[in-house]
């Protein structure tokens, strides 16, 4: 990856703590990595890694049913795994906050992650979401809560794509045919 600006995360997690997040499901994930630390360190959240996404999604449901507020931290190639667990959120009317981390834009050269980078903004938007762009790392607390804000007290579904200027572009090495 490469140098990204070392205060994204925090505000991010400071962001999630103002918004009054416990629940924090992600798969592992690179561009997520010191946010999921700072929630792991949390004694208040309960960070819990997934085998796949739409996990997340049935999990922040339940979550939400229960009284806690969560945020499902995911990468944008885990959206097409999700398409069918959005319509259980948009009939039953429950909040989601996902926080994706992108791949398949600002210099990727891996090229399975260009088709769904490149379209997760209106597969999102195709499934219900109001879709927030998070592109310059100052902005990452101020944009996660007002997302959060809108999830939250609008019962609406948003997701906020962190660009990959912000996360940074990892190197691709496709395997040589021998």
């Amino acid at each position: 990856m490469t140098d990204t600006p070392a205060t994204w995360p925090k505000d991010i997690y400071a962001a999630l703590k103002a918004l009054d997040v416990h629940h924090v499901p992600y798969v592992p994930d690179a561009g997520h990595t010191r946010l999921i630390d700072l929630c792991l360190g949390d004694n208040e959240m309960s960070a819990v890694p997934l085998t796949t996404e739409e996990e997340g999604v049935a999990m922040l449901a339940g979550s939400w049913l229960g009284g806690k507020r969560g945020t499902l931290l995911m990468q944008s190639s885990g959206i097409g795994n999700c398409v069918n667990m959005y319509s259980t959120i948009k009939v039953g009317r429950y909040p989601l906050l996902t926080l994706i981390t992108m791949r398949g834009q600002w210099g990727e050269a891996n090229p399975w992650q260009l088709p769904m980078g490149q379209n997760a903004a209106e597969i999102l938007r195709l499934s219900g979401f109001q879709v927030f762009s998070l592109d310059e790392a100052e902005m990452a607390g101020e944009i996660v809560s007002a997302g959060g804000r809108t999830a939250f007290e609008a019962n609406q579904m948003v997701a906020v794509l962190i660009s990959q200027r912000v996360v940074g572009s990892k190197a691709f090495a496709p395997a040589e045919a021998n």
